[in-house]
């Protein structure tokens, strides 16, 4: 753990595991690739020790694993006599998990950065990873390159991932307007999705923090100055940002973006409180260069870098940290199929990251409060969506609720809870702010006076909203045990503002 909350910056350290290719070579530059060249031998070493300390190999052997233990566990809970007094122990057992969760007293937001040392401001760097992204990708730079931080304190990489559309020529436009935009372009070769862009780039960035924002992020000019006290103190590896849904009004899935985010920002603030997990989310996650470092960079072998970074940075005892306010927009999927392809990303990185890791968390590594915390999340959000379908078909073949049935009550009532305090968090915040929103639907909910029975709606409506997590995670878990390793990403479509408002 470093001892200064401010590390030196190290220029010679990172992860760059790929030469650029020649049409990198000609798209970016000579000095940049002088500066890839340069770092790319310590980055090599790093990404070697990396890949020791870990294997993500045996992925499909582990899950079956898991899933003849979870079906076969569930029909013998129906045959034993003693079977539902065993779940209804163990809900009990989680049951004060769960309340040390509710009633926790999270941490009060910190005060900004002190202006009178406004020259003295940590430098950063951020980076934005871009693939056909001309929608949106405009207004996020625009938002970015406006923050109310020095300019001379900050700087900007955006990765073009070898796009296809108009965004090489928005980014060419912005690259000239303003001075902290640097553009790196990938060439058709590159490999490792945006995990692979990320460890390019960081390599020869500055900053001694990094921040991570998707194409269609939106930003209040504060963010940093609100951000960066998180990290004063040293054992905070890495700080994520509430993200919240810009079209939230637009129709039912997104509204339930919207709860849903809210009820992860209340699970976010109130597991850290408790000494629990804190994760990232990949749209608005800042992190110290030297935990970084310490994990080897963004893992390529997974479809979700942030899911991913979020255990290693635990195992190697760093915190992770969670802000707020302000929040990071970002454009909701508006229609199920697409919902269920990011959704199905999620979970199946997400469980990836139990059957990499599991040696480690079995060992303690990142001590008991996080672990335990960390398996009752496994238990809700993963079991309990497996054991579904044989605990469905045996309660109809004997005639009886499913044995699962006091932990579901226990998952749905946090849920509940959760959303509830989460949306009143967030609107809080949301209606205090002046002027309109970013996208005008959503200024009719800043300025609505409060009412208890609408936010019970809505957290009602946010719960049924989330069952299609069972079907992901149950068919996610299914589908990970037959077929072969797969780093299968299919791309979110952004829309652009004018697309949604029309």
């Amino acid at each position: 753990m470093p001892e200064s909350s401010w590390p030196k910056n190290d220029l010679d350290s990172g992860l760059n595991n790929d030469q650029p290719d020649p049409d990198e070579q000609e798209a970016n530059g000579p000095e940049l690739e002088s500066a890839l060249l340069e770092n790319s031998q310590n980055s090599k070493s790093l990404l070697k020790a990396a890949k020791k300390e870990y294997i993500y190999d045996g992925r499909r052997g582990k899950a079956a694993a898991i899933l003849t233990i979870v079906w076969g566990g569930t029909i013998a809970l129906h045959l034993v006599s003693w079977g539902l007094w065993l779940v209804l122990a163990f809900t009990a057992l989680l049951s004060v998990q769960a309340l040390r969760i509710s009633f926790a007293r999270v941490r009060e937001e910190p005060d900004s950065l002190l202006e009178e040392n406004r020259e003295n401001w940590p430098y950063v760097s951020l980076l934005v990873a871009a693939k056909n992204e001309e929608a949106v990708i405009g207004n996020s730079i625009e938002d970015i390159c406006n923050l109310d931080y020095p300019k001379t304190r900050y700087e900007l990489w955006v990765i073009d991932d070898n796009s296809s559309d108009e965004t090489p020529a928005v980014l060419a436009e912005l690259a000239r307007k303003y001075q902290q935009v640097k553009v790196f372009t990938r060439g058709s070769n590159a490999t490792g999705g945006k995990s692979g862009a990320l460890n390019q780039v960081w390599p020869v960035t500055k900053g001694e923090i990094l921040a991570v924002f998707d194409a269609d992020a939106r930003i209040s000019p504060d963010l940093l100055q609100k951000v960066l006290p998180r990290f004063k103190r040293p054992e905070v590896g890495a700080v994520q940002v509430r993200k919240a849904i810009a079209n939230s009004t637009f129709n039912f899935w997104t509204k339930g973006q919207s709860t849903e985010m809210a009820f992860d920002s209340f699970l976010q603030e109130q597991r850290i409180a408790i000494g629990g997990i804190g994760e990232l989310r990949g749209n608005g996650q800042f992190v110290r260069r030297a935990a970084l470092e310490c994990c080897g960079g963004w893992n390529e072998q997974t479809i979700t870098d942030d899911l991913d970074l979020t255990i290693r940075l635990h195992l190697h005892q760093w915190d992770i940290d969670f802000l707020r306010v302000p929040p990071v927009e970002e454009e909701g999927v508006t229609n199920f199929v697409a919902l269920w392809n990011q959704r199905s990303r999620w979970a199946e990185g997400g469980y990836q990251r139990y059957l990499d890791y599991w040696k480690p968390i079995l060992r303690n590594q990142m001590g008991f409060g996080k672990s335990w915390d960390l398996f009752g999340f496994f238990v809700t959000q993963y079991l309990l969506p497996t054991a579904a379908v044989p605990d469905c078909l045996m309660a109809i073949a004997l005639r009886r609720l499913p044995v699962t049935t006091p932990l579901t009550f226990l998952s749905i009532s946090l849920s509940l809870l959760g959303m509830f305090v989460g949306i009143l968090r967030a609107r809080q915040y949301d209606r205090s702010l002046p002027g309109e929103d970013i996208y005008s639907q959503k200024s009719s909910l800043k300025f609505a006076p409060f009412s208890f029975f609408s936010t019970v709606l809505e957290s009602v409506l946010g719960t049924v909203y989330m069952y299609h997590w069972l079907l992901v995670m149950a068919s996610t878990t299914v589908r990970i045990s037959i077929r072969p390793k797969r780093l299968k990403w299919i791309k979110t479509v952004h829309q652009g503002e004018k697309k949604i408002n029309n």
